[in-house]
């Protein structure tokens, strides 16, 4: 039998370890204690987008895949570690940390501090079923959405994940998404429920999975598991405890959770994507019908100012006119076609159980009521209305 115990001397870490044969094949970032190592995993592109494998991947085992969001420094990078050494089996007493990612190091831009990674990342975990559980890991790492980039980032996001879910060889289907918070946005973050960040989220309408006690589902984890050790320091033992704790929790449900298919996960971005599009077309209809409507209201009045004896103005000035009065009867009606095209987009979304009232959808809910309301269609501006009041949109839970 191997023992895991570690021997610490001068700063060089002599270790007899189960995981000798994942050690020689890393690099040692800082021997320790814990000492870490960042694995040799290998990277491949999908498209546009970035793929990350530790191991190899086992015909006909079951695997589970998480999509993460969460704001810039969250602790997305942390938490992606923290499944992948407990997947690994690593205990504390064995004195080691492994890392897939490049964790912690942020960049400055234009004078705020951003996570390097702007783009969508999967990171698979493999051949390690057999030590703590009976399922490999995938999970998506998207850019965060606190970072100074716009809108127009977002977007291109939404365009990468509809590559990865489309591609042959990306990803097929998703069990659980998962919101990552920082413990500054949470009052108590010594193991005790967060009220008031579930509270938040309720507020937010954003729609969590339920416990048996129609609770909020939530996993706390400490990011200091990879910080160096003080002898008898009980605190950092402590917190490792902590998050084993929940990691069994996260990890218990995951293996109940049915996936959701790529196939509506594409329908769902596609008509994401789509509605921008038509609410984007709509905009620029009006735009140019706002501006006709003061060109045909600058005409008019040049024709009442206009000398009657002048005839040949006279008659330039009617043939402008009639002709963007033409021009303001194509727009008109390519603005109600936009107009329809969106809010039957905007109901398409809610009928396939997404949530309505995310940030992006919500702006464009706004906007379509606006415009609704100038119709005049009472019907229509009541249905946005009720969507845009709604708690979520998902009639499926959407696992936290």
């Amino acid at each position: 039998m191997v023992s895991s115990k570690n021997y610490y001397w001068e700063g060089i870490s002599l270790i007899s370890s189960p995981h000798e044969d994942i050690i020689s094949d890393s690099f040692l970032i800082r021997s320790g204690p814990p000492a870490v190592y960042q694995l040799r995993a290998k990277k491949q592109k999908i498209g546009t987008l970035t793929r990350m494998t530790v191991g190899e991947k086992r015909p006909n085992k079951p695997n589970r895949t998480i999509l993460l969001v969460g704001e810039t420094g969250a602790g997305k990078y942390t938490l992606i570690n923290a499944l992948l050494n407990y997947t690994m089996g690593v205990k504390w007493e064995d004195g080691v940390w492994f890392m897939i990612t490049e964790e912690g190091r942020m960049i400055q831009i234009e004078g705020h501090i951003e996570s390097p990674t702007s783009d969508v990342i999967v990171y698979e975990i493999f051949g390690f079923e057999d030590k703590t559980l009976p399922y490999s890991l995938t999970i998506i790492n998207t850019p965060g959405y606190g970072n100074t980039r716009g809108t127009e980032h977002h977007d291109i996001i939404s365009h990468r994940l509809l590559d990865l879910f489309q591609s042959e060889d990306g990803v097929h289907e998703v069990h659980a998404v998962g919101l990552v918070m920082k413990a500054t946005l949470i009052t108590h973050s010594d193991g005790r429920r967060p009220k008031n960040t579930l509270q938040a989220l309720k507020a937010a309408n954003i729609k969590c999975a339920k416990d048996e006690k129609n609770r909020s589902v939530h996993f706390l984890f400490n990011n200091c598991q990879h910080e160096e050790r003080m002898e008898e320091n009980t605190i950092f033992k402590n917190s490792w405890e902590l998050s084993q704790t929940n990691m069994d929790h996260l990890t218990n449900l995951l293996g109940k959770l049915n996936p959701q298919k790529r196939m509506k996960t594409a329908v769902v971005l596609n008509d994401r994507i789509r509605l921008k599009a038509s609410i984007q077309n709509l905009e620029d209809r009006i735009e140019l019908a706002e501006l006709k409507q003061t060109e045909i209201k600058q005409i008019r009045e040049a024709l009442k100012q206009t000398n009657h004896r002048n005839k040949i103005e006279i008659e330039k000035l009617l043939s402008l006119l009639e002709n963007l009065e033409k021009e303001m009867k194509v727009l008109t009606a390519e603005k109600q076609k936009w107009l329809s095209d969106s809010y039957q987009h905007a109901v398409r979304l809610e009928e396939i159980a997404l949530k309505a009232d995310s940030a992006s959808t919500v702006v464009h809910l706004d906007f379509l009521i606006e415009k609704m309301k100038e119709e005049g269609d009472t019907e229509k501006v009541q249905k946005l209305e009720e969507m845009r009041r709604e708690d979520g949109g998902t009639k499926e839970a959407v696992q936290a």
